[in-house]
């Protein structure tokens, strides 16, 4: 991609936080923290409100980052994004993939930090 061509912003859908026990972890975030649940997927997934941020728990089954928290962003076409990341000195760390709400990718930014990009079916 040309240092001229516009793209369409990617925006943070959500930080993403790996976490063994959903429910436990729901609890702890409400009650630690008075976080309101948004949406539960059973033991995979809890999206919770984090004043504008959606917190992501995501359960062993969900984990697409190996255990790391990462900053979740939404991309109308998610293989574009993952190239535009190669293309710019970033990483892939998992091709993107059909989820149970989405495609996701994982990648990482040239100094290592992961990111997960994700987008409509």
């Amino acid at each position: 991609m040309s240092e001229n061509a516009k793209i369409d912003p990617a925006r943070i859908g959500n930080v993403l936080h790996p976490v063994a026990d959903v429910d436990a972890a729901v609890r702890f975030y409400s009650t630690a923290l008075g976080l309101e649940t948004k949406f539960v997927d059973g033991d995979r997934y809890a999206a919770l409100d984090a004043g504008g941020t959606t917190l992501a728990l995501a359960g062993p089954a969900e984990d697409v980052t190996g255990g790391v928290p990462a900053a979740s962003f939404k991309v109308p076409d998610v293989a574009a994004a993952v190239a535009a990341v190669v293309e710019s000195g970033g990483s892939v760390v998992r091709q993107p993939e059909q989820g149970p709400h989405e495609v996701r990718a994982v990648a990482r930014d040239p100094w290592g930090n992961t990111v997960v990009l994700y987008g409509p079916r």
